[in-house]
């Protein structure tokens, strides 16, 4: 996307591969909730984990760039200057799992389907191309359309590809649990649907040698069995049921572990890969959350110290960004360059985010409750009878928040206790997945428990985060429904970026922005990967930017 490669053609494997690792083995692990298709690309239906295992893409991305892609069905493509086409060569060798030749109309038929049945993301993008054409055989090229952006060519390059002879006959959009043709390093071994899906290593995979799967893809098999309490997982696993496990709650990892057998362990792996901004997030749409003062005073509301502490075992960061944990967090000292493009839009831009120094650490809870109260105050809510009512109407201050975990009940019940001390009431809501996703898509809420996730290369996702036109249409990710000028236009300007410097400028742009709002309660981040697994799976020395990638990991061969 940005710069040189950090791989040339005289590459023979990634540097955080081991080309050396042994084949063999089998890989257990835990996956909560629930699946009914095997079709990953349809909104239809919950599709199994982990399918990326049986498709392969045009191109391939690596984990220690931020957004470069390699060969890997395309053997080589050829991009026009402006990045207005690209071109795809396919690789003669390419084939599908029953040995047949993977061509441009295969190709063809992926674009055209997922153009019109694929995820939204790939609707989206798809629909920039202007012309498909195929011109040999095994070359096909994309030409697109006005408000084509520079990473389009690159979001192109990742399309899986699709048996059209095996779709042609069937349904696209519907869930399915027959095993479509599929062609990636491993196959579909067994299947239960809801319960656990088994895949099984291509032996005669076609692209082994290539240099990005070199190391790769090293179990002879990977299950995944499903669970409907995480708390059972975690007993599968020390039981030697499952023998490796991401964990994603600190508690556990803190507290639930005793009782490991010896030939287990646990890892605390860092990455530098942008963590979720996390947070309590304000509906701007929603009086009187279009306040911005009562959403500051609602921010310094919330205990985190405590928090921090007591649940999260003083183990977790707080999310001071919207792209925490990475080299784009525009929360500190940012670049001059950027200061005076947003002097460009000061009219749209609140004075406190042109702020070169980091923020001063905070003061004390009391002191905060006090800034708060006067906030309030001034807002036009007063206290009577100890509760928080609006001068004028007479109405109490209360709202509900949404949330979709038992763990983050309990920090929302830290908050609720805080606010009762402002005389404001907070209502507490724990919904099931199914109608926490309606009313999150619907953005039925007055407040929501959820995050942004960024990568160390944003792009066209930033207009569906941050834009008007993203406030104002269901099903998108403006979950905080903020309209800005300025944010539209930085927005828009991430795709185009030139160079990294020009993106990590804008990324500080929108942050300093966003952060100046105060369009959420940020919540808390790890920075790590905590992962337990028998002795027997080994890993690479080197981890990559974006943290631990077990599709390198392998078993140590049976003395």
């Amino acid at each position: 996307m940005h710069g040189e490669t950090k791989y040339d053609e005289t590459a023979t494997s990634l540097s955080y591969a081991n080309p050396s690792a042994p084949k063999g083995g089998a890989l257990k692990i835990a996956k909560i909730g629930t699946f009914d298709s095997l079709n990953p690309y349809s909104i239809k239906g919950q599709a199994a984990t982990s399918m990326n295992l049986v498709y392969d893409r045009l191109m391939r991305r690596v984990w220690d760039e931020p957004f470069t892609m390699y060969p890997l069905i395309a053997e080589h493509i050829k991009v026009a200057d402006d990045r207005s086409s690209i071109t795809f060569n396919i690789n003669p060798k390419a084939r599908f799992h029953d040995g047949s030749p993977i061509t441009a109309e295969d190709v063809m038929f992926s674009y055209q389907t997922l153009k019109e049945f694929g995820r939204p993301n790939m609707r989206n993008i798809y629909k920039l191309v202007s012309k498909a054409e195929i011109l040999k055989p095994l070359t096909i090229k994309f030409s697109l359309s006005e408000g084509y952006d520079r990473e389009t060519v690159m979001i192109l390059a990742m399309m899986p590809v699709l048996s059209k002879r095996w779709w042609a006959e069937r349904n696209f959009d519907s869930t399915i649990s027959e095993t479509p043709l599929l062609n990636g390093p491993y196959r579909i071994k067994e299947s239960q649907i809801g319960k656990k899906i088994v895949y099984e290593r291509v032996p005669d995979y076609w692209a082994t040698d290539l240099f990005v799967n070199k190391g790769h893809y090293n179990f002879n098999t990977v299950t995944y069995e499903y669970y409907r309490d995480d708390t059972i997982a975690l007993e599968s696993f020390k039981k030697g049921d499952l023998n490796l496990r991401r964990e994603w709650d600190i508690t556990k990892w803190q507290k639930a572990y005793d009782g490991m057998s010896a030939d287990q362990v646990r890892l605390s792996v860092p990455h530098q890969r942008p963590e979720r901004a996390h947070g309590f997030i304000f509906n701007l749409r929603h009086t009187p959350f279009n306040n911005r003062d009562i959403r500051k005073a609602l921010s310094l509301a919330f205990d985190h110290e405590w928090v921090g502490k007591n649940l999260f075992h003083s183990q977790f960061k707080r999310v001071e960004s919207f792209y925490p944990n990475s080299g784009l967090d525009g929360s500190g000292k940012i670049s001059d360059e950027a200061i005076a493009q947003m002097q460009e839009w000061s009219n749209d831009i609140r004075p406190t985010a042109y702020n070169t120094e980091p923020p001063p650490a905070s003061p004390n809870t009391r002191t905060r409750l006090r800034e708060a109260d006067a906030l309030l105050k001034n807002a036009g809510w007063i206290i009577e009878n100890g509760k928080r009512l609006h001068n004028d109407t007479k109405e109490p201050f209360t709202f509900e928040l949404l949330l979709s975990t038992p763990q983050e009940e309990k920090v929302a019940l830290t908050y609720k206790r805080t606010l009762e001390r402002l005389g404001i009431d907070l209502h507490i809501r724990m919904m099931d997945s199914a109608t926490f996703q309606k009313r999150k898509n619907d953005y039925d809420y007055d407040m929501i428990s959820f995050y942004w996730q960024n990568s160390l290369s944003p792009g066209t996702e930033q207009t569906l985060y941050w834009s008007c036109k993203a406030a104002n249409e269901p099903s998108r990710f403006n979950f905080s429904g903020i309209c800005n000028p300025a944010l539209d236009h930085f927005s828009r300007a991430i795709p185009n970026a030139k160079t990294y410097r020009d993106l990590t400028n804008y990324a500080h742009i929108i942050d300093r922005i966003l952060l100046s709002e105060h369009i959420s309660i940020p919540l808390f981040y790890k920075g790590v990967d905590y992962i337990a697994h028998n002795t027997n799976i080994q890993h690479p020395q080197e981890t990559p930017i974006y943290g631990a990638v077990t599709e390198t990991w392998w078993m140590k061969p049976v003395q």
